[in-house]
């Protein structure tokens, strides 16, 4: 089977480069010719662990290729993907211009039956919007729409699509389920779970488990502010409840909170979206509240440490919305370090990978070359992202290159009391000193 993905970002590298791996033969789309011109030798634009070998060994087998060309590869596909960004409107609503846009272009290049499915994260309702634009800019042309939502973690992407939790299918045609069955038949041997369901329920799925998820952020970071105020431990709660299978461990980890590419602008979507239909979402507007003000608690924490912040030197150990990857979209270091630069603190910071994605977002940073370099002359260490490479550091060299032994873990990484007995003044997350 032949398909295009259009748009050539995270969602749609990783799609692409993953079927390809399935024996497809899949052509990626991009209107920017510098970054296909880059992927056709092989550079992968994002960081994403092991997507650059994938890309490479597809393309030398001959069922990835890369192309600005959108009617050709149109023209030769059964299968349409758009993955194409949705960022937010000002009014927090997703923008679809991207997704309108190359759904006329599609409407254009069609020259028989397609199925024209929506990997972007996209509004209820968006699917029949696309359908009637395409019929209105082209009657009589034989389509069908699909949703299939992406569930992609960055820095797990290839596993999650490899060994995902399901496949949804949301579309009202026969014809494009057995088509998306087909193309999808590799994960019928380990019997991944096939929800086949209509296009606007589809769209909301993911939109409801981004919230979900964000809410168990903030949920969990509101027990550890309880848990500051009444001496019982965030990590122990957590467990506690995570034994319970009808809760489950994961995304029960304190924090300064949620960040990356999906988590903001999803729940401020889906705020919208409820809205739009006439219905306030209470418990997802709050999370988006708890979610900034918990921010601001980071930062006081670090005041409180520290105390005067103006001269003082802070090293920030990861910038990354979380770690293994260089997301720097949303990520908590970026309000945090501006509040603490606003108090006259100075920054001097490292982060494995993401150092150069967060030069475009962060000014007046010193950018050192490893962790005791940043920790070199500060005042105080804040771990901000929980990469592997923080959670075992050399704490003695970290603790002779400070000015003060203070060392301030928002990830929770280190424990309180070996911390202690190494002469740090330590403070983290929900758990008692």
């Amino acid at each position: 089977m032949n398909i295009a993905v259009i748009g050539s970002g995270y969602v749609g590298l990783v799609t692409g480069a993953c079927f390809a791996e399935f024996g497809v033969n899949v052509v990626c789309v991009d209107r920017d010719a510098e970054k296909i011109a880059r992927l056709k030798e092989g550079v992968i634009p994002i960081y994403e662990p092991g997507l650059e070998a994938l890309c490479k060994n597809n393309m030398a087998a001959g069922r990835l290729a890369f192309t600005t060309d959108l009617v050709a590869a149109v023209s030769a596909s059964l299968v349409v993907f758009i993955a194409v960004g949705t960022p937010p409107r000002g009014d927090g609503f997703a923008d679809l211009t991207h997704v309108e846009q190359v759904a006329a272009q599609i409407a254009d290049a069609m020259d028989g039956y397609k199925v024209i499915v929506t990997k972007s994260t996209v509004p209820v309702g968006t699917g029949g919007r696309l359908r009637a634009l395409i019929e209105n800019h082209r009657p009589g042309l034989s389509f069908d729409i699909v949703s299939n939502p992406e569930f992609l973690r960055e820095g797990s992407a290839i596993e999650d699509f490899m060994r995902p939790d399901r496949v949804v299918i949301g579309t009202d045609s026969d014809r494009a389920v057995a088509i998306l069955r087909d193309l999808y038949r590799p994960l019928y041997l380990i019997e991944t779970p096939m929800l086949v369901t209509n296009l606007a329920t589809a769209e909301l799925v993911k939109y409801a488990s981004n919230a979900f998820l964000a809410t168990k952020i903030s949920f969990i970071n509101e027990v550890a502010n309880l848990c500051e105020l009444t001496g019982a431990d965030v990590q122990q709660v957590a467990r506690g409840m995570g034994m319970d299978r009808r809760i489950g461990p994961k995304f029960l980890h304190a924090g300064a909170g949620y960040g990356g590419s999906c988590f903001p602008k999803d729940v401020l979507a889906l705020q919208q979206i409820a809205r739009q239909a006439g219905y306030t979402f209470c418990i997802v507007e709050t999370v988006t509240e708890v979610n900034r003000l918990q921010r601001e608690r980071m930062v006081e924490k670090i005041k409180t440490a520290v105390g005067v912040l103006a001269g003082k030197r802070i090293a920030m150990l990861g910038l990354s919305f979380k770690p293994n990857t260089d997301d720097m979209r949303e990520a908590p270091s970026i309000p945090i370090i501006a509040a603490l630069q606003k108090e006259g603190a100075q920054i001097s910071a490292y982060d494995p990978v993401a150092m150069d994605e967060a030069r475009k977002s962060l000014r007046d940073v010193t950018f050192e070359a490893d962790p005791y370099a940043a920790a070199s002359g500060a005042d105080a260490v804040v771990l901000m992202t929980e990469w592997n490479v923080f959670r075992n550091l050399d704490l003695a060299r970290i603790k002779a290159g400070l000015k003060s032994p203070i060392f301030i873990d928002l990830r929770n990484v280190y424990d309180p009391r070996k911390m202690a007995d190494l002469g740090f003044h330590y403070v983290s997350v929900g758990r008692p000193t």
